[in-house]
C-alpha cells in the first residue's frame, strides 16, 4: 500500500490549505483513514479520521476549523485546513488502517507563519 501526501506549504495565520493524500487502492479497503501531525520536538498526535462507515473524529484544537472527507472514486483524503495557527505548523501524515496493519505516508510540511 503506498499513500502519497501533497498540498503543504507556508501560508499566513487566518489562511486555508487543503492537503491531499493518493493512496495505492480503494480507501474503502481501510477500516479507517487519516491525518497525523508532528511538531518538532515532539510526537505524532492525531489531527483527524474518517471510518468507511463516513463517522469523522476531530482532535479538539481543530474542531471547527479542520475538514476530513474522502473521495472514493480518485482513492484520496483530503484535509481541508482553515483559520490555520501557527501551533497548527508541523509535518502532516496520512494514515489507512485495516486488518492490524497502519500504512504511513511520507508526510507533507504545514508552516504558519506571518
Amino acid at each position: 500500500v503506498q499513500l502519497a501526501e501533497s498540498g503543504g506549504g507556508l501560508v499566513q495565520p487566518g489562511g486555508s490549505l487543503r492537503l491531499s493524500c493518493i493512496v495505492s487502492e480503494s480507501i474503502s479497503n481501510f477500516n479507517v483513514v487519516g491525518w497525523y501531525r508532528q511538531a518538532p520536538g515532539k510526537l505524532r498526535d492525531l489531527v483527524a479520521t474518517l471510518t468507511n462507515n463516513g463517522y469523522t473524529n476531530y482532535r479538539d484544537s481543530v474542531k471547527g476549523r479542520f475538514t476530513i472527507s474522502g473521495d472514493n472514486a480518485k482513492n484520496t483524503v483530503y484535509l481541508q485546513m482553515n483559520s490555520l495557527k501557527p501551533e497548527d505548523t508541523a509535518v502532516y501524515y496520512c494514515n489507512a488502517y485495516s486488518r492490524g496493519t497502519y500504512h504511513w505516508g511520507q508526510g507533507t510540511q504545514v508552516t504558519v507563519s506571518s
